[in-house]
Protein backbone atom coordinates (compact mmCIF):
# COMPACT_ATOMS: atom_id res chain seq x y z
CA UNK A 1 0.00 0.00 0.00
CA UNK A 2 2.69 2.21 -0.39
CA UNK A 3 3.68 4.47 3.05
CA UNK A 4 4.35 2.35 5.83
CA UNK A 5 1.26 2.27 8.62
CA UNK A 6 0.72 1.36 12.08
CA UNK A 7 -1.43 -2.08 12.84
CA UNK A 8 -3.82 -0.24 14.41
CA UNK A 9 -5.37 2.75 11.91
CA UNK A 10 -8.76 4.89 12.89
CA UNK A 11 -11.63 4.28 10.48
CA UNK A 12 -13.49 7.78 10.56
CA UNK A 13 -16.98 7.13 9.86
CA UNK A 14 -18.11 8.06 13.10
CA UNK A 15 -16.83 11.44 11.94
CA UNK A 16 -18.63 12.14 9.30
CA UNK A 17 -22.25 10.35 9.87
CA UNK A 18 -24.56 7.34 10.94
CA UNK A 19 -23.05 6.61 14.32
CA UNK A 20 -25.01 9.66 16.59
CA UNK A 21 -24.20 13.16 16.77
CA UNK A 22 -20.01 13.85 16.89
CA UNK A 23 -19.53 17.23 16.82
CA UNK A 24 -16.56 19.09 14.85
CA UNK A 25 -14.33 19.76 18.46
CA UNK A 26 -14.99 16.22 19.20
CA UNK A 27 -13.43 15.05 16.00
CA UNK A 28 -10.72 17.26 15.96
CA UNK A 29 -10.06 15.83 19.40
CA UNK A 30 -10.36 11.96 18.64
CA UNK A 31 -7.82 12.61 15.58
CA UNK A 32 -5.58 14.76 18.35
CA UNK A 33 -5.68 11.53 20.64
CA UNK A 34 -5.22 9.27 17.40
CA UNK A 35 -2.30 10.45 16.51
CA UNK A 36 -1.01 11.06 19.60
CA UNK A 37 -0.99 8.05 20.46
CA UNK A 38 0.85 6.92 17.16
CA UNK A 39 -1.93 6.14 14.56
CA UNK A 40 -0.89 6.89 10.88
CA UNK A 41 -4.01 6.00 8.85
CA UNK A 42 -6.99 7.29 8.25
CA UNK A 43 -10.00 5.80 6.43
CA UNK A 44 -12.74 8.33 5.26
CA UNK A 45 -15.03 8.24 2.32
CA UNK A 46 -16.57 10.98 0.35
CA UNK A 47 -20.12 9.55 1.45
CA UNK A 48 -19.51 10.12 4.75
CA UNK A 49 -21.62 13.42 5.62
CA UNK A 50 -21.49 14.01 2.47
CA UNK A 51 -17.65 15.04 2.84
CA UNK A 52 -17.81 15.96 6.24
CA UNK A 53 -15.28 13.42 7.28
CA UNK A 54 -13.17 14.29 4.53
CA UNK A 55 -13.29 18.05 5.25
CA UNK A 56 -12.45 17.56 9.05
CA UNK A 57 -9.65 15.11 8.31
CA UNK A 58 -8.09 17.47 5.51
CA UNK A 59 -8.03 20.18 8.04
CA UNK A 60 -6.59 18.52 10.64
CA UNK A 61 -3.34 16.57 8.50
CA UNK A 62 -2.02 20.12 7.28
CA UNK A 63 -0.74 20.13 10.62
CA UNK A 64 0.30 16.37 11.42
CA UNK A 65 3.00 15.12 8.12
CA UNK A 66 3.42 11.29 7.82
CA UNK A 67 -0.11 9.97 8.03
CA UNK A 68 -1.93 8.38 5.61
CA UNK A 69 -5.08 9.25 4.73
CA UNK A 70 -7.33 6.57 2.50
CA UNK A 71 -10.65 7.65 1.42
CA UNK A 72 -13.44 5.77 -0.75
CA UNK A 73 -15.73 6.70 -3.70
CA UNK A 74 -19.56 5.26 -5.99
CA UNK A 75 -21.58 5.33 -2.78
CA UNK A 76 -23.00 9.27 -4.16
CA UNK A 77 -24.71 8.29 -7.33
CA UNK A 78 -27.16 5.32 -7.96
CA UNK A 79 -25.53 2.16 -7.80
CA UNK A 80 -25.13 1.41 -11.49
CA UNK A 81 -22.21 -0.44 -13.16
CA UNK A 82 -22.39 1.93 -15.60
CA UNK A 83 -22.03 4.63 -13.29
CA UNK A 84 -18.12 3.43 -13.03
CA UNK A 85 -16.33 5.72 -15.61
CA UNK A 86 -13.33 7.49 -15.78
CA UNK A 87 -15.32 10.99 -16.47
CA UNK A 88 -17.40 10.16 -13.16
CA UNK A 89 -13.97 9.00 -11.32
CA UNK A 90 -12.34 12.35 -12.28
CA UNK A 91 -15.25 14.28 -10.55
CA UNK A 92 -15.28 11.93 -7.53
CA UNK A 93 -11.66 12.15 -6.94
CA UNK A 94 -11.60 16.09 -7.34
CA UNK A 95 -14.18 16.52 -5.03
CA UNK A 96 -12.60 14.44 -2.39
CA UNK A 97 -8.89 16.48 -3.49
CA UNK A 98 -10.55 19.58 -2.27
CA UNK A 99 -11.98 18.52 0.36
CA UNK A 100 -9.17 16.90 2.19
CA UNK A 101 -6.98 19.89 0.54
CA UNK A 102 -4.31 17.56 -1.48
CA UNK A 103 -3.76 17.60 -4.80
CA UNK A 104 -2.86 13.33 -4.90
CA UNK A 105 -4.63 11.86 -2.48
CA UNK A 106 -2.87 8.68 -0.91
CA UNK A 107 -5.27 5.93 -1.57
CA UNK A 108 -9.05 5.63 -3.21
CA UNK A 109 -11.11 2.78 -2.99
CA UNK A 110 -13.66 1.61 -4.74
CA UNK A 111 -16.61 1.88 -2.11
CA UNK A 112 -18.51 -1.79 -2.37
CA UNK A 113 -19.04 -0.93 -5.71
CA UNK A 114 -22.09 -3.33 -7.45
CA UNK A 115 -20.34 -6.49 -8.34
CA UNK A 116 -19.92 -6.53 -11.89
CA UNK A 117 -18.06 -3.83 -11.70
CA UNK A 118 -14.75 -5.89 -9.76
CA UNK A 119 -14.75 -7.66 -13.03
CA UNK A 120 -14.30 -4.62 -15.57
CA UNK A 121 -11.47 -3.97 -17.33
CA UNK A 122 -12.39 -0.74 -18.38
CA UNK A 123 -12.73 0.04 -14.23
CA UNK A 124 -9.21 -1.09 -14.26
CA UNK A 125 -7.70 1.11 -16.90
CA UNK A 126 -9.83 4.30 -15.90
CA UNK A 127 -8.39 3.83 -11.96
CA UNK A 128 -4.82 3.09 -13.93
CA UNK A 129 -4.97 6.27 -15.12
CA UNK A 130 -6.01 8.41 -12.03
CA UNK A 131 -2.63 7.49 -10.84
CA UNK A 132 -0.44 8.39 -14.20
CA UNK A 133 -2.71 11.41 -13.73
CA UNK A 134 -1.71 11.86 -10.26
CA UNK A 135 -4.83 12.22 -9.04
CA UNK A 136 -4.75 9.41 -6.63
CA UNK A 137 -0.74 7.82 -5.62
CA UNK A 138 -2.95 3.78 -5.18
CA UNK A 139 -6.16 2.21 -5.63
CA UNK A 140 -7.39 -0.60 -4.05
CA UNK A 141 -11.52 -1.72 -3.04
CA UNK A 142 -13.60 -1.64 0.04
CA UNK A 143 -15.81 -5.45 -0.49
CA UNK A 144 -18.86 -7.42 1.19
CA UNK A 145 -18.21 -10.15 -0.49
CA UNK A 146 -14.95 -12.84 -1.08
CA UNK A 147 -15.07 -13.27 -4.39
CA UNK A 148 -15.57 -9.88 -5.06
CA UNK A 149 -11.98 -9.64 -2.68
CA UNK A 150 -10.83 -12.08 -5.03
CA UNK A 151 -11.16 -10.77 -8.25
CA UNK A 152 -9.92 -7.42 -7.36
CA UNK A 153 -6.51 -9.32 -6.11
CA UNK A 154 -6.57 -10.79 -9.05
CA UNK A 155 -5.58 -7.56 -10.95
CA UNK A 156 -2.50 -6.25 -10.64
CA UNK A 157 -3.13 -2.59 -9.91
CA UNK A 158 -5.06 -3.33 -6.46
CA UNK A 159 -2.85 -2.09 -3.95
CA UNK A 160 -5.41 -2.82 -1.24
CA UNK A 161 -8.29 -4.93 -0.12
CA UNK A 162 -10.56 -3.30 2.54
CA UNK A 163 -12.93 -6.23 4.24
CA UNK A 164 -15.28 -6.87 7.36
CA UNK A 165 -13.06 -8.78 9.64
CA UNK A 166 -13.41 -9.91 12.85
CA UNK A 167 -14.23 -12.37 15.68
CA UNK A 168 -18.05 -12.66 14.24
CA UNK A 169 -16.54 -13.14 10.41
CA UNK A 170 -13.83 -15.61 9.69
CA UNK A 171 -14.40 -16.19 6.37
CA UNK A 172 -12.01 -13.95 4.75
CA UNK A 173 -9.00 -16.06 6.71
CA UNK A 174 -10.02 -18.94 4.66
CA UNK A 175 -8.80 -17.51 1.13
CA UNK A 176 -8.92 -13.61 0.95
CA UNK A 177 -5.87 -13.13 3.43
CA UNK A 178 -3.25 -16.11 1.71
CA UNK A 179 -4.08 -14.30 -1.69
CA UNK A 180 -3.42 -11.04 -0.77
CA UNK A 181 -0.47 -11.94 1.03
CA UNK A 182 1.03 -14.02 -2.15
CA UNK A 183 -0.20 -10.54 -4.49
CA UNK A 184 0.98 -8.23 -2.29
CA UNK A 185 -1.80 -6.56 -1.69
CA UNK A 186 -2.98 -4.99 2.03
CA UNK A 187 -6.00 -5.84 3.96
CA UNK A 188 -7.37 -3.16 5.71
CA UNK A 189 -9.58 -5.01 8.36
CA UNK A 190 -12.81 -3.11 8.64
CA UNK A 191 -15.88 -3.18 11.39
CA UNK A 192 -13.33 -4.90 13.63
CA UNK A 193 -16.01 -4.99 17.12
CA UNK A 194 -18.92 -5.53 14.60
CA UNK A 195 -20.63 -2.11 15.02
CA UNK A 196 -19.71 -2.08 18.80
CA UNK A 197 -21.11 -5.59 19.76
CA UNK A 198 -17.43 -6.86 20.38
CA UNK A 199 -16.81 -4.13 22.78
CA UNK A 200 -18.90 -5.79 25.34
CA UNK A 201 -20.79 -2.62 26.25
CA UNK A 202 -23.91 -3.67 24.56
CA UNK A 203 -27.38 -5.63 25.89
CA UNK A 204 -31.17 -6.13 25.20
CA UNK A 205 -31.68 -2.89 26.80
CA UNK A 206 -29.44 -0.71 24.96
CA UNK A 207 -31.10 1.52 22.56
CA UNK A 208 -29.64 3.91 19.68
CA UNK A 209 -30.43 7.26 18.39
CA UNK A 210 -32.99 7.31 15.72
CA UNK A 211 -29.74 8.45 13.39
CA UNK A 212 -27.75 5.68 14.21
CA UNK A 213 -27.31 2.71 11.68
CA UNK A 214 -27.47 0.43 14.38
CA UNK A 215 -30.87 1.30 14.79
CA UNK A 216 -32.04 2.38 11.32
CA UNK A 217 -30.17 -0.45 9.29
CA UNK A 218 -30.17 -3.75 11.32
CA UNK A 219 -32.27 -5.21 8.64
CA UNK A 220 -30.36 -3.83 5.95
CA UNK A 221 -32.83 -1.43 4.94
CA UNK A 222 -30.34 1.55 4.09
CA UNK A 223 -27.25 -0.53 2.86
CA UNK A 224 -25.73 -3.93 3.09
CA UNK A 225 -26.94 -5.07 6.57
CA UNK A 226 -23.02 -6.85 6.69
CA UNK A 227 -22.03 -3.43 8.00
CA UNK A 228 -24.62 -3.16 10.88
CA UNK A 229 -23.37 -5.71 13.56
CA UNK A 230 -21.59 -7.47 10.99
CA UNK A 231 -24.69 -9.13 9.77
CA UNK A 232 -24.85 -11.15 13.34
CA UNK A 233 -28.84 -10.99 14.58
CA UNK A 234 -28.31 -8.78 17.78
CA UNK A 235 -28.93 -11.02 20.31
CA UNK A 236 -27.01 -13.80 19.06
CA UNK A 237 -24.05 -11.65 18.89
CA UNK A 238 -24.67 -10.67 22.85
CA UNK A 239 -24.66 -14.12 23.55
CA UNK A 240 -21.39 -14.87 21.46
CA UNK A 241 -19.90 -11.96 23.80
CA UNK A 242 -20.78 -13.70 26.49
CA UNK A 243 -19.12 -16.66 25.60
CA UNK A 244 -15.95 -14.82 24.74
CA UNK A 245 -15.05 -12.98 27.86
CA UNK A 246 -13.95 -15.75 30.44
CA UNK A 247 -11.04 -16.22 27.64
CA UNK A 248 -9.83 -12.67 27.37
CA UNK A 249 -6.78 -12.41 28.65
CA UNK A 250 -6.04 -10.26 32.40
CA UNK A 251 -5.44 -6.50 31.38
CA UNK A 252 -7.39 -6.45 27.94
CA UNK A 253 -10.69 -4.90 27.41
CA UNK A 254 -13.32 -6.45 25.69
CA UNK A 255 -13.01 -4.58 22.89
CA UNK A 256 -8.82 -4.57 22.36
CA UNK A 257 -8.96 -8.27 22.79
CA UNK A 258 -11.51 -8.03 19.45
CA UNK A 259 -8.88 -5.98 17.76
CA UNK A 260 -6.02 -8.21 18.91
CA UNK A 261 -7.67 -10.64 17.43
CA UNK A 262 -7.58 -8.96 14.76
CA UNK A 263 -4.00 -8.21 14.36
CA UNK A 264 -2.87 -11.60 15.12
CA UNK A 265 -4.18 -12.76 11.47
CA UNK A 266 -1.55 -13.40 9.00
CA UNK A 267 -1.70 -11.17 6.65
CA UNK A 268 -3.37 -7.91 8.25
CA UNK A 269 -1.99 -4.98 7.24
CA UNK A 270 -4.23 -2.41 9.16
CA UNK A 271 -7.36 -2.54 11.32
CA UNK A 272 -9.27 0.78 11.27
CA UNK A 273 -11.93 0.99 14.50
CA UNK A 274 -13.77 3.79 14.74
CA UNK A 275 -13.80 5.84 17.59
CA UNK A 276 -16.18 8.60 19.19
CA UNK A 277 -13.97 10.17 21.10
CA UNK A 278 -10.22 10.18 22.44
CA UNK A 279 -10.32 7.94 25.56
CA UNK A 280 -11.53 5.00 22.53
CA UNK A 281 -8.87 6.06 20.52
CA UNK A 282 -6.12 6.12 22.81
CA UNK A 283 -7.65 2.25 24.09
CA UNK A 284 -7.64 1.27 20.37
CA UNK A 285 -4.13 2.44 19.28
CA UNK A 286 -2.73 0.56 22.38
CA UNK A 287 -3.64 -2.85 21.26
CA UNK A 288 -0.36 -2.75 18.78
CA UNK A 289 1.77 -2.97 21.81
CA UNK A 290 -0.72 -5.45 23.76
CA UNK A 291 0.94 -9.42 23.65
CA UNK A 292 -0.34 -11.72 20.74
CA UNK A 293 -3.85 -13.74 21.77
CA UNK A 294 -2.63 -17.34 22.97
CA UNK A 295 -3.22 -20.17 20.30
CA UNK A 296 -5.48 -21.44 23.44
CA UNK A 297 -7.60 -18.16 23.25
CA UNK A 298 -8.21 -18.31 18.89
CA UNK A 299 -9.60 -21.76 19.37
CA UNK A 300 -11.91 -20.65 22.18
CA UNK A 301 -12.96 -17.90 19.33
CA UNK A 302 -13.25 -20.24 16.04
CA UNK A 303 -15.57 -22.40 18.66
CA UNK A 304 -17.97 -19.66 19.25
CA UNK A 305 -17.84 -18.95 15.98
CA UNK A 306 -18.90 -22.27 14.53
CA UNK A 307 -21.20 -23.28 17.15
CA UNK A 308 -23.26 -19.88 17.14
CA UNK A 309 -21.74 -17.43 14.71
CA UNK A 310 -21.39 -19.25 11.06
CA UNK A 311 -24.89 -20.69 10.41
CA UNK A 312 -26.01 -16.44 9.81
CA UNK A 313 -23.06 -14.85 8.12
CA UNK A 314 -20.65 -17.63 6.91
CA UNK A 315 -22.38 -18.44 3.15
CA UNK A 316 -23.74 -14.75 2.60
CA UNK A 317 -20.57 -12.84 1.89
Amino acid sequence: MGRDAGVIGLGAWQLGADWGEVSEEDAHATLRAAADAGVTFLDTADVYGDGRSEQVIGAFVKSRPGITVATKMGRRVEQRPENYTLDNFRAWTDRSRANLGVETLDLVQLHCPPPPVFSTDAVYEALDTLVQEKRIAAYGVSVERVDEALAAIARPGTASVQIILNAMRLKPLEQVLPAAAEAGVGIIARVPLASGLLSGRYDEHTTFAADDHRNYNRHGQAFDVGETFSGVPYEIGLEAVRRLRPVVPEGYTMAQFALRWVVDQAGVTVVIPGARNPEQARSNAAVADLPPLSPHTLEAVRGVYDELIRPHVHDKW
